[in-house]
Parts: structure tokens; sequence; C-alpha cells
């Protein structure tokens, strides 16, 4: 097996532990939640084959799901913003193109480039699992807040890991 494949194997574990025992009662004021795992899915490689990045998307949101006790919200958000991923990143592409086997990460792109590529993803992931969870558009002021907040709070907490470990996935 190749290194890199162990290694992304690990970090995958690492990410879902963390989330599904650390960041699960991290959450603030009732409202902002914070789901790191997008993170690991968000910075695959950006050459990764699409069917890959929604089957991993589908296995990280499935096992949020289980420990969440949340029917597939988890598994659907994460499959769309997977679906989504490389249209988003072609619309991004830097002038000279990426790099073989490049990171979306602050590291190889800067902060700027990093907060632009996450937040909209970020956004969206949210914004279906909140407002399928609370099952359409009847509550979407309360929704919508929770949705803000979480973005913000998933987003802060991706840019301290990204510079507390700036090397780790390469």
């Amino acid at each position: 097996m190749n290194r890199s494949v162990v290694i992304q194997v690990l970090v995958f574990f690492v990410y879902l532990f963390f989330q599904v025992l650390i960041l699960k009662n991290a959450v603030m004021f009732h409202v902002a939640f914070c789901f790191l795992y997008v993170g690991y899915l968000l910075l695959m490689p950006v050459e990764t084959n699409p069917l890959i990045l929604m089957a991993l998307g589908f296995v990280m949101g499935f096992a949020v799901d289980v420990f969440y006790d949340s029917l597939g919200l988890h598994a659907l958000s994460s499959v769309f913003i997977m679906y989504v991923r490389n249209y988003w990143l072609a619309g991004l592409t830097p002038q000279g193109g990426y790099d073989a086997n490049a990171l979306p990460s602050v590291a190889n792109n800067g902060v700027q480039w990093f907060s632009t590529y996450t937040l909209p993803l970020i956004f969206l992931h949210h914004t279906v699992l909140f407002y399928t969870e609370a099952g359409g558009f009847d509550y979407f002021w309360h929704t919508l807040i929770k949705v803000l907040a979480s973005t913000g709070y998933t987003l802060l907490v991706m840019l301290i890991v990204e510079y507390v470990f700036p090397g780790r996935r390469s």
C-alpha cells in the first residue's frame, strides 16, 4: 500500500474520532456547531477522482451519522459538497494551474485563497444539513442563524488546525 494512502486513512480516523469524541459536545449557545470532519474532505488533493471524493464523503458522513444519530443527514451533506468541490476548485484555479498532488491548504495557497475556497463549501454543507434537519423552511431565520454561526465556528477551527499542523498531509 502507498505511504500516502496509509497516512490518509490514519488522518481520516483522527478527524472522525476528534469530531465524535470532542467536538460533538463543543456547541456554543445551542446555535453554533463545529463540524471539523468537513475539513478532512475539503483538504483532499486537488486531482482526486470525483467518485472517490463522493465515496469518501459518504463514508465520513455515514460514520458521523452513526455517532450523532442523524439518519443520513451528514452523509447527504458531505456527498453534496464533494460533488460541488471540483466545480468550485475549477473556478478558483490559479493562472498556472495547480501543482501535481497539490493540497488546497493555507500553507500552499494562503489564507485568503483558503477562505475563499472553504467558506462557500462549508456554508453549503451546513445549509443542506440544517435545513434538511429542520424539515423545510418553517424555521427559516433560526436555521439561518445556526448555519451562519456554525459556518463561522467551523471555519475558525479549520484555520486553527491549519496553522497548528501546517504540513500534516503532504
